[in-house]
């Protein structure tokens, strides 16, 4: 493992605490579920589909469906109209309906706690694992969802768009006991301040951490829109 580097630290420090002084410091799921496998399936439907949209759908889909044997046994295609609106529903409904048979079959309905047991479920990668792992277990685990992706390359901590290799990279630089936090602060930020398609920078708390703002607005690209240009394009394609 690579040291990293005094400034790093440095920059660690300031954001977390920087985060710490605005949003809340306990792990928060985002996600509605009363049961640990309605987690797991409601973190599948996430898939490309917002938490909202996902909670209004699981409001009625875990009134119908009351036990991992009733999702095992659903009518694929029933269960592909009941999740329709989330979006890639019918690979998400087969992929339901077949992990659901594995907890089942291997695991008596019980969701295993190994990265590795979660993963070999169908449907369920590194992300949708470490949701389950963080609220359902405790275990320290960073979730790369969109926010956590977009913000972490913003702020320097990685370049790059592979989420697995964010999730290992933030596990480098961040303290155990912030993975769960970080996460949860870092959604509520790209919620409400850094937001994708019109980020407001100016009322930024971490704009004066942000190597992207910092670039963006540096003494260098004044009135240079080539530069602008070939940097923009960089951290776009990069």
């Amino acid at each position: 493992m690579s040291e990293i580097s005094e400034k790093m630290k440095s920059k660690v420090n300031n954001v977390l605490a920087l985060l710490d002084s605005v949003y809340p410091t306990e792990d928060k799921c985002y996600l509605h579920y009363t049961k640990p496998y309605e987690l797991l399936i409601a973190t599948m439907l996430s898939a490309q589909c917002t938490d909202d949209r996902v909670n209004m759908v699981t409001a009625e889909l875990f009134k119908k469906y009351t036990s991992l044997k009733d999702f095992a046994n659903a009518d694929l295609k029933e269960l592909e109209m009941d999740i329709r609106s989330t979006g890639f529903y019918r690979n998400k409904a087969k992929n339901i309906k077949e992990a659901s048979n594995q907890l089942i079959n291997k695991y008596n309905g019980e969701l295993p706690s190994d990265i590795n047991e979660l993963t070999a479920l169908a449907g369920v990668g590194r992300k949708t694992a470490n949701v389950v792992r963080t609220h359902i277990f405790h275990i320290p685990s960073i979730v790369v969802d969109t926010h956590v992706k977009r913000i972490s390359n913003k702020l320097g901590f990685v370049n790059n768009d592979d989420p697995v290799k964010i999730e290992f990279e933030l596990m480098k630089i961040f303290p155990e006991d912030h993975w769960g936090r970080y996460n949860t602060q870092i959604i509520a930020h790209g919620r409400s301040i850094c937001k994708a398609r019109k980020p407001d920078c100016e009322n930024c708390l971490l704009k004066s951490e942000c190597d992207d703002y910092i670039m963006r607005n540096s003494w260098y690209f004044e009135g240079n829109f080539l530069s602008k240009f070939i940097y923009m394009k960089g951290k776009q394609y990069g």
